[in-house]
């Protein structure tokens, strides 16, 4: 028996078999529109839009429910052209020594390059940090559990909230990204997960014409 208070599941909602399909398929051809986005537009983001989705982003689980994560969001034009400049730089040093020519070969698809100009276009950037430990009131340090795999959680559901809400992201990651903790004045006990940028698409906006794998390629099912 344990000492902590547990409550009644009161919030489980149960469907018929035949709705449970529609709302599934409804869910999926929604999800399967979202896109990854290069081509943003400068047009701001109404108000609470972002809140609500850090909000739906901070239900997501986490080990021992420590929620070991935190976002930062950048909508000032001078953090953005420092992140920018700090990101372009580690680009550069990826594209130009660190990166195999295997690796290049798989981003060429992609078209990807150094110049990250949406960093400043677009009108959103959230900087998502894990936290590997935080601190109780009296000063005791307390460690977290699987922080990389609850902020990897919690990142899915803020960009499938943001899609939900009508706007595209791109999911960046220069590498390493220890920049964001001296811009964004975050304390080095956080480590960057990666930086999203938000926002409404441009009006000529393209995308890679790329596929993704059918269900058969990544799903295997065992019936014994």
């Amino acid at each position: 028996m344990t000492d902590y208070p547990f409550i009644p599941l009161e919030s489980y909602e149960e469907y018929p078999a035949g709705e449970m399909r529609q709302r599934l398929n409804a869910f999926y051809r929604n999800m399967d529109r979202r896109r990854t986005v290069r081509d943003f537009s400068a047009r701001p983001i109404p108000g609470g839009i972002i809140e609500q989705a850090l909000r739906t982003a901070g239900t997501a689980p986490s080990g021992a429910n420590l929620q070991p994560w935190h976002f930062v969001v950048v909508t000032g034009p001078e953090t953005k052209h420092k992140i920018r400049v700090a990101a372009e730089e580690e680009e550069r040093e990826f594209y130009e020594h660190r990166a195999s020519e295997e690796w290049l070969q798989a981003l060429e698809s992609l078209g990807t390059n150094t110049d990250k100009p949406f960093l400043e276009t677009a009108p959103c950037l959230i900087a998502v940090f894990l936290q590997k430990f935080s601190h109780l009131p009296n000063g005791k340090k307390v460690k977290h559990y699987y922080p990389v795999e609850s902020t990897g959680l919690a990142t899915g559901f803020l960009i499938t909230a943001l899609h939900q809400a009508g706007l595209v992201c791109l999911t960046h990651t220069p590498s390493p990204m220890s920049f964001l903790n001296e811009i964004l004045e975050r304390p080095r006990s956080e480590r960057p997960f990666l930086l999203l940028v938000t926002g409404y698409p441009a009006e000529d906006a393209t995308i890679p014409d790329i596929q993704r794998k059918p269900l058969e390629d990544f799903v295997s099912f065992i019936d014994r």
